[in-house]
């Protein structure tokens, strides 16, 4: 019988814990997750009541599905407990995603994009490389979990979609794109546009509240100031959710509201 909750006391005591989600079928792990109380449980008693001609596409909920189906339970394993806070949570759950591919998590680890799991060759080159010095207003986005997405350019990556104030991004007219805080491409943004299907034929679907632009490369000169060069330690902001920075000519100075409304 698939067990739904701790005995009493027990949840207590295990404080935060991170866990793994078993398939019984072939012994895979297929989601990693940090939570508190009865939240290991939470993932089967959800798919659960989920009916069958609601989204499917949803993989985590559709393996459930049809481990119940079969009779069998999901395996829960306690990877890690005792965990005093959540931040330290985040980083052992993060830790784990990056170690069992094929997951069927919808994000990437907490802050994986920026240290998440590379080789020890990719770790001396990206911290040895020297870091780039601001020259001119400038828009600065992590590309780290949409570059290679599909075969995707560095362009396409960096051009849509995003957060952002348009109205201000207006007066930036540069854009730099950064890969676990490498700059990997350097734009000019002709215009910035609401992420429409229309604008943006890659959507699957508009997404009110968001913008991309068109531009080009920039210029030679420009490129070679920034791209292979590394963001300075104090535009990488530990924890930060979105990706998008607006960073100021002095270089002492950055906006971390990049979610403004227009």
């Amino acid at each position: 019988m698939q067990r739904d909750k701790f005995p009493p006391g027990v949840a207590a005591q295990l404080k935060w814990y991170v866990y793994r989600l078993i398939d019984p079928r072939n012994g895979e792990t297929f989601y990693v997750g940090k939570g508190r109380s009865d939240r290991v449980f939470q993932h089967a008693k959800g798919a659960l009541k989920t009916s069958e001609d609601e989204d499917t596409a949803e993989l985590k909920s559709s393996r459930i599905k049809k481990i119940l189906a079969l009779g069998l339970d999901v395996g829960h394993v306690i990877h890690r407990h005792n965990i005093e806070t959540e931040e330290v949570a985040f980083q052992i759950e993060a830790a784990l995603i990056d170690a069992y591919p094929g997951l069927t998590n919808e994000v990437g680890g907490h802050e994986s994009g920026d240290y998440g799991c590379r080789h020890v060759e990719e770790i001396v080159a990206d911290y040895a490389t020297e870091p780039f010095e601001v020259r001119e207003p400038l828009i600065l986005i992590s590309i780290a979990k949409s570059y290679g997405d599909e075969g995707k350019s560095v362009y396409e990556a960096v051009r849509s979609v995003w957060r952002l104030n348009s109205n201000r991004a207006k007066d930036f007219k540069l854009v730099l794109a950064h890969r676990r805080g490498i700059v990997v491409g350097a734009f000019r943004p002709r215009k910035w546009l609401p992420a429409t299907k229309k604008n943006f034929p890659l959507l699957s679907e508009d997404i009110p509240g968001r913008f991309g632009f068109e531009g080009e490369e920039a210029e030679r000169e420009v490129e070679s100031l920034y791209i292979n060069r590394r963001v300075p330690d104090k535009f990488r902001l530990k924890g930060a959710a979105n990706p998008v920075r607006f960073i100021s000519v002095d270089a002492s100075t950055h906006d971390q509201d990049a979610e403004s409304p227009n």
